[in-house]
C-alpha cells in the first residue's frame, strides 16, 4: 500500500505538512550550481518514485471490484434516484430507494466516509450481494445487511436498538468495517460511536458493499477514497484503509515538487555577493531573474499535470496554501498567495489552471460546509480567508465567476452559518456556561405583564446568559465580516483589465441563480435551500450597502442607501428579466399590448405590433419543442443516466453538476425541459442574460442603460449605479422566494423554548404541593423537572446561536431597511398611474412579509419600537394598504386577497391601528367607502372582519378577546389577530357614518349585501348543524369529517360578524333603517327584523337543534356557542327599541311586531325567562343551568343589561296592544308571497300583486316576475280600498275550488300552510287537458286553498332516525307545473327544517326536489 519516500499519513487537523523536504543548506554555492542541482532533482524524481508506482498498481488483498469506487448505477440499486455524474452524490426520489456501491471486501479492515447533506430518514451501512431491497425495506432490514441510523438515533440489523448519536446536515459518518474481528462500527465527525455490530456473518462467498437506503428527497455524497479522508483511522484504529487507494506515486512525486517550490521560494539571489541567501518567504516575489524563472519552469513541466488532480489538490495544494495563511493577520498580509496564482497562470497550461482552480474551490467549499463547530470557528475562518486569497486574484478571480461559483460549485454555501444541533460539540457549554429563559408567560401561553419583578438570582443568570451571547456574537461576525469581503470581491466594478469587471459577471449569474429558484418552485433537487438563502441575503444587503455608501461618498447629488428604492422604469423597459413572475397588472405580454399607448406616452418606450405577436408564437413553439424533445430522448438513456439541466442541490455537497437518473422500471419520471438560460426567442426590449455588457447595465454616452424609459413622474436626481439597483432588486426577490419562510420556520425553537419553560414552571409547582407522604409522586415529578431542566438548558444555548445568525438586532435592521426600500419603491410605481400594473407582484409581498416577520419573528429578542423611522414606516405602509386593497390596477386575485389580509391584520393592533388614523383624511374616506362596497362579486369575509376590528370593543357585551366558554380550554396562539385586544376606531367609525348618511345609494346596496350574506351563512350554518345531529344520533358508529365542522363553524362566525357590523351600522346611523322618509328605510328595517327574528327562533328554542349540538362539544365546534350570536342580536334590538327617538322607536316596534316570525318568548330567553308550559316540562331537570345574559356580568355592564330589560317590558306592552287591537284580515287581501301584508304593489306589465316590502326586496336582486318570470317595469301602489286578491291571467281563465280540502293535510294543516305562507295562481292550460283528479273546472276565479288540495303527506320509516315527513304534490293540468313548483318554496319553508324533529323532503310526482335552506325567503328551488 505504501513504499519508502512516502511519508505517513496527514493529519486533517493540522495544516502544516507532516514531513517537508529539508531545506538548503547551500548559502555559499553560486547560482548555477544550485539551480543545476535542483534541476537534477527533479529529473532524477521519475526514478525514485518507480517503486511507489509498482506498488500502487497492485491490487490489495481483501478487495474485489474496480480500483475507482463509485456508486453502482447499472444494476446496484432499488427505487427511483438521482445521482451525480461523479456517480459520489445520491438523492432519494422514492419511498425508500437503495443503492451500493461497484467494490466489496472480504478480508482485513476498511473504511469509506458519508457526507450528509440532509438529515432525514437513511440507514447507511454495509450489505452483501444476496440482499434484496425493495421501496420498504433497505440497508438493515434485512439479513447480511447492517446500517446506522442518525435521523432515528438507531441501528439495523432486522431489528433494530438505540445506537449512537443524531445527525445534521453537514456531519461526517465514518463506517468501519473489521473483517478479521468480524465487527461494524461507526464515528460521527470523527468521534467513535462504539462497535454497532459483532460476529458478523464472514466465510466463503461473504463479501460486504457499501451501501445506503434513503427516503424522498435525503441526499448524500461518498467518499471511497477519491479523496483524501476527513477523518483517516490508519494510525489512530490500528490501520483503516479506505475502499479506493490514494494515489501514492503522485503523491510522493507531488510533496517532492511542492518541496523544490519552496527551496525556490525561500532562497534569494544577493546579487553584490553573487551568492544564494534565504528570506523570508511572505514577501516573496517574482523579479524576472532568469535562472529562478528557468527552475520555475522546470518544476511546473512536472507538477502542472498534477494539480489537476482532485486529490492532489486537497491534500497537497490546499494544504500548502493553509498553511501559508497560519500565521494569522489580514489576507493582504499575504501576497505569496497571489504569486504563486500569476506562475500558475504564467507557467501551467489555460485548462490546468482552469481544472486546479476548480477543484482547490470544490476542495475548500466542501472543507468549509462539512467542518465541525469549534468554539471559536477556526476552521470555518481558515477556509474562508483562504477562499478570499484566492479570489483577490483578479484573473483568477474572473474564471471562478464566470464558469465554476454559479455553474459548478454551490457558491451561496460560502455565505452560509450553520446551526449546530448538539450544542456540546460545538463548544457552546464553554461559551455560555449559565442559561436562561423567559419566564414571563402565563399557563395559557400569554405575556404575563402583571407578574412580579425578577428576583435577584434571576437577573444574574439573565446577565450572565446575555454575555455569553454577546460572546457568541462577536466569533460569529468574524465569519460574516469574512464572508462579506467576498461578496464584495465578486461585486468589484473597478477592475476591467483584461475584459469585463466582476461585478456584471455576478450580476448575470446572480440572475440566472434568481431564475432557477423562481422557476422551479415544486423542484427541490433545483431551489437553494432556505437557510443557505436567509444568510446569503444578509451578506448580500451588507456588501450592498457598504458599495452604495462609497458611491454617495464620491458623488454626493445621488440617493444614500437608507433611501434607496428600485426605480419603476426597471419593471416595463425590457432590461431587468423577471421571468414569468405576476405583474400586478396580470401577464407582461397582456400589459404590452393594452398598455403600449401608455407606455409609449409616458416613458417613450414603443412596442411593436409584430414583435409582441413573436413572443405570443414562442411561448406556443416551446411547448411543442418540449413535446418534441421529449419524443425524441431515447428512454433507456434516461433510466440510466438521462442529463438534467439543472445543477442539484440535494445531492453532491459542493457541485451541481448534471445528474443521472436510477430506476428500477428503467423509466425517467423527469419531464424533458428547456437547458437552464434559454430564454425567449424574441423578448421585447429584452436582453438575454448572457449578451448584456457594462454598458447594457450602466449605460453611456446618452444612453440610461438600465434606467431607459424614465416617467415625467421620477425626481432627476440621480439614484447611484445601475448596477447596485439591480442588486437591489434580486435581493428583494430572494427575499420573496424562501427567506421569508425560513424566518418563520425558526421561530419555533424559541416556541419550544417558551412551551417547556411553562412545563417545568408547571411541575415544580407540582412539587410544592406534592404531600410528604408521596415519595413515589415527589421522584417522578423531579426526574421530570430534570428532563426538562437539560432540554431547556440545550434549547436555551441553541437558541442563543440562532438568535445571533438570524434574528440580531444587525439582521432585523436588514429587513426593515427592505420594508423602506418595497414602500419607497411601490410609492414611486403609484405615481406613475397605470404603468403601477408593471411592477412585480412580489415588490407589495415582500412588504407586507417583511413587517410580518418584524412584529412577530424578532419580537422576542428585539423590539420593532425601537427602530428609527418606525412610526412613519408604519404610517406610510397603512397608506398602501389602504389604497391598494381595491385598486383596480391589481388583477391578481392572490395578491388582492393578500392585500385585504394584511389590512384586516393591521387594525388588530393598536399600534399599527393608530398608524391607519394618521394616514390623510382623504385616503382614509376612499378605504371606508371601498370596504362598504357591496359584498357580491368580491371576497367579503375579510372586508367584513376589518369592519367587525374597527367595532370591537364598542358593541353590546363586546369587549371580550376570547369567548366566556372558552377560558378554560387550551388556548391558542396569543399572537393571532383574532386574540387581540378590542381597538375601536372612533375615527374610522365616524367616516363610515358619514358616507352612509351622505350617499343614499351607498347605505341600501352596501346593507342589502350584508343581509343577503347573513341568511346564506345563517342558512348554511343550519342546514349543516342538521346534517351533524342527525349523523350524532344514529346508532351505527360514524364520525362527521373534519372539514365539514370547519366549515360549519366558519358559516357562524361569519353570522356573528355580519351581525356586529350591522349593529355598528345600526348605532352609527339609525336612520338608514329609521328614517321613513329614505327610500329604502322601511324595507331594511323589515328584511333586518325578519332576519333577527328567524336567528332568535332558531337558537333560543326549547331543546331545539341548536342547543343540542352545542351541547355535544365536538372538536371544531367551540366557537358555537348561546353568547356570541345572542348578544350581536341583542345589540341590535336594543339599539332600535331603545337607544333612539320615539318615532324611531315606534318603527321599529311596529316592523318587528308586525312579522310573523316575532316571539316574545325569544326575547324573554335572553334574561332567562321561561314559557309557563316549559318550567313545566323542565321540572326534572331543574339542575339543568339556563341561558341568561344576567349570567355575563363580566362582559356585560349593567347598563346594558336595565336596557334588556326595559326593551322586554316594552315589546310586552306593544305585543299585548298589538293583540287586542288587531282586525281580522281576508285571506284574499293578503300577500300572495309572504302572507304576512295586506296587498300593496301590482306589477307592470302582468298585473300580478304582492305586498311593498315583497316586491322591493325582490327587486333588489331580480327583476322578474315571481309568477309569470315577465320583466317588471313597475310597482305602482294600490288605491286604499283596493279588492280581495284575484289572479286574472290574460290567456287563461281559472277554475274554483270544488268542494274544500277533502284530500292532502286538513283544516288544521291547512291553517298553518296558509298562515306562513301563500299559493301562488292557479294558471290552466286549457281545456283540451284531462279533467282535473280533484273535480276542478275550467271558469271562475280560485280561492287560495285551490292548490292545497293537491298535497298529501305521510310519516314515512327514516332509516334508524325516526319518521320522516315526505310530502307529494299531485299532478293538476289546470295547475302549472312550473307554478306547482314554485308554489313548494313557502310551504317547504315553513315546515322545515324540524316541524316534527325530523326532515321535510318535498317529492313533485316522482322527482324529489332538494329542501331549500333560508330564513327569509329569497331561494331559488
Amino acid at each position: 500500500m505504501t513504499s519508502k519516500g512516502a511519508g505517513t499519513a496527514f493529519s486533517r487537523k493540522s495544516y502544516r505538512l507532516s514531513s517537508e523536504p529539508e531545506k538548503s543548506k547551500v548559502t555559499g554555492m553560486g547560482l548555477w550550481r544550485h539551480s543545476s542541482a535542483v534541476l537534477l532533482n527533479a529529473a532524477q524524481l521519475s526514478l525514485r518514485v518507480s517503486s511507489a508506482t509498482l506498488v500502487s498498481d497492485q491490487v490489495a488483498e481483501g478487495r474485489l471490484g474496480p480500483s475507482t469506487v463509485v456508486l453502482d448505477h447499472t444494476s446496484g440499486f432499488e427505487g427511483l434516484l438521482l445521482v451525480d455524474d461523479d456517480l459520489l452524490g445520491v438523492i432519494g426520489h422514492s419511498n425508500f430507494g437503495s443503492i451500493r456501491a461497484t467494490t466489496c471486501v472480504y478480508k482485513g479492515k476498511w473504511i469509506y466516509e458519508v457526507l450528509i447533506s440532509s438529515q432525514g430518514l437513511m440507514q447507511i451501512g454495509w450489505c452483501t450481494l444476496n440482499c434484496k431491497f425493495n421501496q420498504e425495506e433497505g440497508v438493515g432490514d434485512t439479513p447480511d445487511s447492517y446500517a446506522y441510523d442518525g435521523n432515528r438515533v438507531r441501528k439495523w440489523n432486522v431489528t433494530t436498538t438505540n445506537y449512537g448519536k443524531s445527525w445534521a446536515a453537514g456531519d461526517i459518518v465514518s463506517c468501519l468495517i473489521d473483517l478479521d474481528e468480524g465487527t461494524i462500527a461507526f464515528c460521527l465527525n470523527g468521534m467513535s460511536l462504539g462497535t454497532a455490530f459483532d460476529n458478523i456473518t464472514r466465510g466463503a462467498g461473504m463479501a460486504y458493499f457499501p451501501a445506503i437506503s434513503l427516503s424522498f428527497k435525503e441526499s448524500v455524497a461518498f467518499n471511497f477514497g477519491s479523496r483524501p479522508l476527513r477523518y483517516p483511522l490508519h494510525v489512530q484504529r490500528g490501520g483503516y484503509c479506505p475502499l479506493q487507494d490514494p494515489p501514492v506515486a503522485d503523491l510522493v512525486k507531488a510533496h517532492k515538487l511542492l518541496g523544490y517550490l519552496k527551496n525556490v521560494i525561500h532562497i534569494g539571489i544577493d546579487v553584490t555577493e553573487g551568492k544564494l541567501v534565504e528570506k523570508d518567504t511572505s514577501m516573496w516575489q517574482l523579479q524576472g531573474e532568469p535562472t529562478v524563472l528557468i527552475t520555475l519552469a522546470h518544476i511546473f513541466n512536472y507538477f502542472s499535470p498534477l494539480l489537476c488532480k482532485v486529490y492532489l489538490v486537497e491534500d497537497v495544494l490546499m494544504t500548502f496554501l493553509l498553511s501559508i495563511l497560519e500565521r494569522g493577520g489580514a489576507v493582504e498580509a499575504h501576497p505569496l498567495i497571489q504569486q504563486l496564482l500569476d506562475l500558475m497562470w504564467l507557467l501551467m497550461e489555460e485548462y490546468e489552471v482552469h481544472e486546479c482552480l476548480k477543484q482547490l474551490l470544490m476542495s475548500l467549499l466542501r472543507a468549509y460546509r462539512f467542518s465541525p463547530i469549534i468554539p471559536d470557528l477556526g476552521l470555518q475562518i481558515h477556509y474562508l480567508r483562504l477562499t478570499i486569497a484566492v479570489l483577490k486574484h483578479e484573473k483568477s478571480r474572473k474564471y471562478l465567476l464566470s464558469n465554476v461559483l454559479f455553474d459548478v460549485l454551490r457558491s451561496v454555501v460560502f455565505f452560509y452559518i450553520k446551526s449546530p444541533l448538539r450544542v456540546e460539540e460545538a463548544g457552546l457549554q464553554e461559551l455560555i456556561p449559565t442559561t436562561w429563559w423567559p419566564n414571563r408567560f402565563t399557563k395559557e401561553g400569554k405575556e404575563n405583564k402583571e407578574m412580579k419583578e425578577e428576583s435577584a438570582e434571576e437577573r444574574l443568570r439573565r446577565r450572565a446568559y446575555e454575555r455569553g451571547c454577546q460572546r457568541l456574537k462577536k466569533r460569529i461576525e468574524v465569519v460574516e465580516g469574512l464572508q462579506v469581503q467576498i461578496l464584495k470581491l465578486l461585486l468589484n466594478n473597478k477592475d476591467r483589465g483584461g475584459g469585463e469587471a466582476s461585478r456584471y459577471i455576478f450580476l448575470n449569474k446572480f440572475r440566472k441563480f434568481l431564475q432557477e429558484n423562481a422557476s422551479n418552485r415544486g423542484n427541490l433537487t433545483v431551489l437553494c435551500p432556505p437557510e443557505y438563502m436567509v444568510c446569503f441575503l444578509h451578506r448580500l444587503i451588507a456588501a450592498l450597502r457598504s458599495f452604495w455608501d462609497g458611491h454617495k461618498a464620491k458623488t454626493p447629488a445621488t440617493v444614500g442607501s437608507e433611501e434607496a428604492y428600485v426605480p419603476p422604469q426597471l419593471f416595463y423597459n425590457g432590461k431587468v428579466d423577471y421571468f414569468d413572475l405576476q405583474r400586478l397588472g396580470g401577464l407582461l405580454s397582456h400589459l404590452k399590448k393594452t398598455l403600449k399607448d401608455d407606455l409609449a406616452a409616458k416613458a417613450n418606450v414603443l412596442i411593436d405590433p409584430a414583435e409582441l405577436q413573436a413572443v405570443t408564437m414562442d411561448d406556443l413553439d416551446e411547448d411543442e419543442e418540449s413535446a418534441t424533445s421529449a419524443a425524441q430522448r431515447p428512454s433507456a438513456a434516461l433510466a440510466i443516466g438521462g442529463a438534467l439541466a439543472r445543477p442539484g442541490w440535494l445531492s453532491s455537497p459542493t457541485l451541481g453538476r448534471a445528474n443521472r437518473f436510477l430506476s428500477t422500471a428503467a423509466v425517467s419520471l423527469m419531464n424533458p425541459r428547456r437547458p437552464l438560460g434559454t430564454l425567449e426567442k424574441i423578448k421585447v426590449r429584452t436582453l438575454s442574460v448572457e449578451q448584456r455588457t457594462e454598458e447594457d447595465i450602466e449605460g453611456s454616452h446618452g444612453n440610461e442603460g438600465l434606467l431607459l424609459g424614465k416617467p415625467p413622474e421620477e425626481p432627476d436626481q440621480p439614484i447611484t449605479e445601475n448596477s447596485l439597483l439591480e442588486v437591489l432588486d434580486g435581493i428583494i426577490m430572494m427575499y420573496n422566494l424562501s427567506v421569508h419562510q425560513q424566518l418563520g420556520k425558526m421561530v419555533g425553537v424559541s416556541d419550544d423554548v417558551n412551551e417547556y419553560a411553562m412545563a417545568l414552571k408547571d411541575t415544580e409547582e407540582k412539587i410544592s404541593r406534592c404531600p410528604k407522604r408521596r415519595r413515589d409522586i415527589r421522584e417522578e415529578l423531579l426526574k421530570s423537572q430534570k428532563v426538562f431542566s437539560e432540554k431547556l438548558n440545550h434549547l436555551s444555548r441553541r437558541l442563543a446561536w440562532i438568535n445571533v445568525t438570524i434574528y440580531s438586532k444587525e439582521k432585523m435592521q436588514d429587513i426593515y431597511w427592505l420594508l423602506r426600500v418595497c414602500i419607497r419603491t411601490i410609492e414611486h410605481g403609484d405615481r406613475t398611474g397605470s404603468l403601477f400594473a408593471f411592477m412585480p407582484e412580489f415588490y407589495l409581498s415582500v412588504a407586507m412579509n417583511s413587517y410580518s416577520a418584524l412584529k412577530n419573528y424578532f419580537s422576542p429578542v428585539n423590539s420593532m419600537e425601537e427602530l428609527p423611522g418606525y412610526e412613519e414606516t408604519l404610517m406610510r405602509l397603512a397608506a398602501i394598504l389602504a389604497k391598494h386593497f381595491a385598486d383596480s390596477r391589481i388583477v391578481g386575485t392572490d395578491i388582492r386577497d393578500s392585500l385585504m389580509q394584511a389590512l384586516a391584520s393591521y387594525v388588530c393592533y393598536p399600534h399599527s391601528l393608530r398608524a391607519v388614523e394618521r394616514i390623510p383624511e382623504e385616503q382614509r374616506i376612499s378605504m371606508m367607502k371601498s370596504l362598504l362596497a357591496p359584498y357580491e362579486q368580491r371576497p367579503w369575509a375579510q372586508t367584513n372582519w376589518i369592519l367587525v376590528r374597527l367595532w370591537r370593543g364598542c358593541g353590546f357585551g363586546y369587549r371580550y378577546t376570547r369567548l366566556p366558554h372558552l377560558l378554560k380550554t387550551k388556548p391558542e396562539d396569543a399572537s393571532l389577530p383574532s386574540l387581540q385586544k378590542p381597538c375601536p376606531s372612533t375615527l374610522l367609525q365616524r367616516h363610515m357614518a358619514d358616507l352612509l348618511r351622505s350617499d343614499r345609494d351607498l347605505a341600501p346596496s352596501f346593507l342589502n349585501s350584508v343581509l343577503n350574506q347573513l341568511n346564506w351563512a345563517f342558512s348554511e350554518f343550519i342546514g349543516m348543524i342538521q346534517e351533524i345531529q342527525q349523523a350524532a344520533e344514529r346508532l351505527e358508529r360514524n364520525f362527521v369529517d373534519s372539514r365539514q365542522l370547519k366549515v360549519c363553524a366558519t358559516c357562524f362566525d361569519l353570522s356573528v360578524s355580519l351581525l356586529r357590523v350591522l349593529e355598528m351600522t345600526v348605532t352609527l346611523a339609525p336612520e338608514i333603517f329609521l328614517d321613513w322618509n329614505r327610500p329604502s328605510s322601511e324595507l331594511l328595517l323589515r328584511r333586518l327584523a325578519q332576519l333577527l327574528n328567524q336567528v332568535l327562533n332558531r337558537v333560543t328554542a326549547e331543546r331545539n337543534l341548536f342547543d343540542r349540538v352545542v351541547n355535544l362539544r365536538l372538536p371544531g365546534l367551540e366557537s358555537v356557542d348561546h353568547y356570541p350570536i345572542l348578544v350581536a342580536v341583542t345589540g341590535i334590538l336594543v339599539r332600535l327599541l331603545v337607544d333612539t327617538d320615539a318615532q324611531g322607536v315606534e318603527h321599529a316596534t311596529a316592523v318587528l311586531l308586525a312579522d310573523p316570525c316575532f316571539q316574545l318568548r325569544s326575547i324573554q330567553y335572553l334574561l332567562g325567562h321561561a314559557e309557563p308550559s316549559a318550567l313545566a316540562a323542565a321540572a326534572p331537570a331543574a339542575e339543568k343551568r339556563r341561558f341568561s345574559l344576567h349570567s355575563y356580568t363580566d362582559y356585560i355592564s349593567t347598563e346594558e343589561l336595565v336596557k334588556v330589560d326595559k326593551m322586554l317590558h316594552h315589546l310586552s306592552e306593544e305585543s299585548k296592544q298589538a293583540a287586542a287591537t288587531t282586525l281580522p284580515t281576508s285571506e284574499e287581501d293578503l300577500c300572495p308571497i309572504c302572507y304576512a301584508h295586506p296587498i300593496s304593489a301590482i306589477f307592470r306589465p302582468c298585473s300580478h300583486k304582492s305586498c311593498k316590502a315583497c316586491i322591493n326586496q325582490h327587486l333588489m336582486n331580480n327583476k322578474d316576475c315571481f309568477f309569470c318570470k315577465a320583466t317588471i317595469t313597475g310597482s305602482p301602489a294600490p288605491h286604499r280600498g283596493f279588492p280581495a286578491a284575484r289572479w286574472l291571467l290574460p290567456k287563461y281563465s281559472c277554475c274554483p275550488e270544488q268542494g274544500g280540502c277533502s284530500v292532502g293535510l286538513g283544516a288544521a294543516g291547512r291553517e298553518r300552510l296558509v298562515a306562513g305562507g301563500a299559493a301562488s295562481p292557479c294558471q290552466a292550460p286549457g281545456p283540451q287537458q284531462p279533467p282535473c283528479p280533484m273535480g276542478h273546472s275550467q271558469g271562475g276565479e280560485p280561492q287560495a286553498s285551490a292548490l292545497w288540495q293537491h298535497w298529501e303527506h305521510a310519516a314515512v320509516p327514516g332509516q334508524g332516525r325516526g319518521p320522516a315527513w315526505a310530502f307529494r304534490l299531485l299532478p293538476c293540468p289546470w295547475l302549472g307545473a312550473d307554478f306547482m313548483k314554485r308554489s313548494i318554496k313557502l310551504f317547504f319553508l315553513m315546515w322545515c327544517p324540524e316541524p316534527w324533529g325530523g326532515e321535510a323532503r318535498p317529492v313533485l310526482g316522482s322527482e324529489p326536489v332538494l329542501r331549500p335552506r333560508s330564513v327569509d325567503g329569497n331561494i331559488n328551488i
